[in-house]
C-alpha cells in the first residue's frame, strides 16, 4: 500500500526530470548546430543537468558522461567552424 504510493511519487519525479532533461539536451544540441553565441552556456546547462540526474540515480553515470562527451564534441567541432 504505503510502497506503491512512494513507487508513484517517485516515477513521476523521475519522469518529469528525464523529460526536463530532454527538453535541455533538445536546446543545447539546436544552439550548437546553429553556432549561436550562447551555445557554450545551453550545453553548460545540459552537462549540469546530466550530472545532476546521474548522481540521483535517475540515469546511468555512463549514458551522462557519454552524452556530455559528445554534446562537448559538437560543440567544439562547431567552434572550430
Amino acid at each position: 500500500e504505503k510502497r506503491n504510493r512512494q513507487r508513484i511519487t517517485r516515477t513521476n519525479r523521475n519522469r518529469a526530470a528525464k523529460s526536463a532533461l530532454r527538453t535541455t539536451l533538445k536546446k543545447a544540441r539546436a544552439a550548437v548546430e546553429s553556432t549561436a553565441a550562447d551555445a557554450a552556456k545551453s550545453v553548460i546547462e545540459a552537462v549540469s543537468a546530466l550530472d545532476k540526474l546521474a548522481s540521483k540515480g535517475i540515469i546511468p553515470k555512463r549514458r551522462a558522461s557519454r552524452v556530455a562527451g559528445r554534446l562537448a564534441a559538437a560543440a567544439h567541432a562547431a567552434s572550430k567552424k
